[in-house]
């Protein structure tokens, strides 16, 4: 099992242990009782999607409790004009945080990362940010509480605190942490910076109280980049950053990678056309069934590898249907192609919803997300 910022792969049966995970990065479990705890209802919460955490018990106290400023922070690194389905779910749980404590967002889009990490040119990067914030404010933010911003554009904002992340951090921190070898680009050594500086609210002195505590949902892939952010903080005189983690959104073809922007072939976009999604699904996807419909009826499927089973435990909000669903399938009851045409359906709902907001997102729109309020 392999997981970093930029490679996500299982263990040789194919699938990503996420126990392990937890154990490996020195995480915390989010468990079923911290959420009904501080009454998260949302189903990434309430389905276990959302299984690790650093110190959200002290983000939530300090704001329900103590009355202290908390914001979120998230990002997206841009190498596709349209993001995908796995890019939806932490904008979702943002989203959801976003509305249920009327707190600040900050939105990072590192387009300068894919340039230098990509086959990509800069104006690549750049435009192909603009349309993923489009995509991102589609989600439904409140302008009011959300600043998205480019690196590009943007970072020269924080350069103090780029600064002084630059001259704490060593050569050799960034290989332990990141894995980098002495092949890697200067740019690649150092972007890493720039991600961890929006941890910091002293970041945005002019959107936020230098007292803010961040709160991260992200995929736990993320998590070295904010593990470091956590182990420098006193040298910032800054609050240590809080965390929250997913499972990954697995690739159509299983459980054992994440979808990918660059690989089309293994990812639903967002854009995506009915059609393409249902010929998509139905092509490409995993399944968990058996090899023959007489094995299936007898043994059973399993819907812990099937691909569209796991869709919809993303984006099936019925839970009754979704229980029925796995039920039947261990049983023999309900058919791979059953589930298939189920999961098809509701991305096509998902996905169409979407399309309707964001074909709304004028610059005029836009601009409002640009700016301090």
């Amino acid at each position: 099992m392999n997981i970093t910022p930029w490679e996500v792969t299982g263990t040789e049966d194919g699938n990503i242990n996420y126990n392990n995970v937890i154990e490996q990065f020195g995480c915390q479990a989010f468990t079923p009782e911290l959420a009904q705890k501080y009454e998260l209802n949302h189903i990434l919460f309430t389905r276990g999607i959302v299984f690790a955490h650093r110190d959200f018990i002290h983000a939530i106290e300090s704001f329900t409790a103590a009355n202290k400023p908390i914001y979120l922070y998230t990002g997206r690194g841009p190498s596709s004009g349209s993001m995908h389905l796995g890019h939806a779910v932490a904008f979702l749980l943002c989203k959801y945080l976003q509305d249920r404590f009327k707190c600040k967002l900050v939105i990072q889009i590192t387009d300068d990362e894919k340039y230098i990490w990509k086959n990509l040119t800069l104006d690549e990067t750049i435009n192909y940010g603009r349309e993923n914030a489009k995509d991102i404010a589609a989600f439904g933010f409140d302008p009011n509480l959300t600043y998205i911003f480019s690196n590009t554009l943007s970072s020269h904002l924080f350069i103090r605190n780029i600064l002084t992340i630059e001259k704490t951090l060593t050569l050799k921190d960034m290989q332990k942490v990141f894995g980098l070898t002495e092949s890697a680009k200067v740019g690649q050594i150092a972007f890493p910076v720039k991600q961890i500086a929006p941890c910091y609210a002293t970041s945005f002195p002019e959107y936020l109280d230098k007292d803010a505590i961040c709160l991260i949902p992200s995929s736990i892939d993320q998590d070295p980049y904010f593990r470091l952010a956590r182990d420098i903080s006193h040298k910032l005189n800054g609050i240590k950053p809080c965390s929250i983690y997913t499972y990954f959104l697995p690739a159509l073809q299983g459980a054992c990678t994440k979808m990918s922007a660059s690989a089309q072939e293994t990812s639903i976009y967002l854009s995506d056309t009915p059609a393409m999604i249902k010929k998509k699904i139905m092509k490409y996807a995993f399944s968990g069934g058996q090899a023959t419909l007489e094995e299936h009826r007898e043994l059973g499927g399993n819907p812990d590898v099937d691909v569209a089973y796991q869709y919809l435990k993303f984006f099936m909000e019925d839970d009754d249907k979704l229980a029925k669903l796995k039920e039947g399938y261990i049983k023999g009851e309900i058919l791979s192609g059953e589930m298939k045409k189920v999961c098809i359906e509701v991305l096509q709902k998902f996905t169409s919803e979407f399309q309707q907001r964001r074909s709304e997102m004028t610059d005029e729109r836009m601009s409002k997300f640009y700016e301090f309020v």
